[in-house]
């Protein structure tokens, strides 16, 4: 127990070095862009992969529940907002942990192993400066562009089957999502990705900086930061869901 907790203190207090240090010089810009670029290119790909089954269940399901109870029209709207709000930010994340996430968490831990971080603060260089700053921005920016790829991929897969496979009415269903959409939707979905995608990356850097020596340390390190950041993942979103709808009621309300 005393363990656990002084782990989730460590994990905590990383977080608060690495919000510190991204706003100190010099910044590893080059290293920056270079993980953004590797976070997307192994993302994308799987992200849409996954979003357009989401988006098809979320509107099958959602048709199939509104023609039982007689609101066939409002079938976009909830559609949409599903995806936008709660579908989206958890698969981007999801991917980012488990594709990205899982390379910062390896790189780093084999610089551990290998003694590269001990050098690091030998030579008076700070290995949350140089290394966790620029993986946790490039999480977070590729978290806020893929969350809009992936809705838009969403949205078109909930169209499709809902026009084409539930036989439902295109006007219908894009005049309902604009009849009680509102921003802030958007925005929630957009402050959702970035802060799980600080959750994922800043999860990884903490168990690569930790992890146990051996390769054997590496590959347990990286399934536990993948396993870590779902779970945070699904209680932040908890959090932040409730908040909003407490804040921002939906149109009608």
């Amino acid at each position: 127990m005393i363990r656990a907790l002084s782990a989730t203190g460590d994990l905590f207090a990383l977080g608060l070095d690495t919000t510190r240090a991204t706003f100190k010089r010099p910044f590893a810009a080059r290293e920056a862009l270079e993980q953004f670029w590797f976070v997307v290119s192994v993302s994308w790909i799987p992200a849409m992969l996954v979003a357009i089954p989401f988006g098809a269940v979320i509107a099958l399901q959602l048709g199939t529940l509104t023609v039982q109870v007689g609101a066939q029209s409002f079938t976009g709207a909830a559609s949409v907002l599903a995806v936008v709000q709660q579908a989206a930010p958890i698969v981007t994340t999801l991917v980012i942990a488990g594709a990205g996430g899982a390379a910062i968490c390896a790189d780093l831990g084999s610089r551990k192993i290998r003694d590269e971080i001990d050098a690091m603060k030998v030579i008076g260089v700070s290995p949350i400066q140089r290394l966790v700053v620029p993986r946790v921005l490039a999480c977070i920016a590729a978290a806020i562009l893929l969350n809009g790829l992936v809705s838009v991929v969403g949205v078109l897969g909930g169209y499709f089957f809902n026009v084409i496979v539930q036989g439902g009415t295109p006007g219908a269903y894009l005049a309902s999502f604009t009849a009680l959409a509102q921003i802030s939707d958007l925005w929630v979905g957009e402050i959702k990705a970035a802060i799980f995608g600080f959750i994922a990356g800043v999860v990884a850097a903490y168990r690569g900086l930790n992890t146990a020596p051996g390769p054997k340390g590496v590959g347990d390190a990286v399934n536990q930061s993948v396993v870590i950041t779902f779970l945070l993942l699904f209680f932040v979103n908890f959090v932040i869901t409730t908040l909003y709808l407490q804040l921002f009621p939906g149109k009608g309300a």
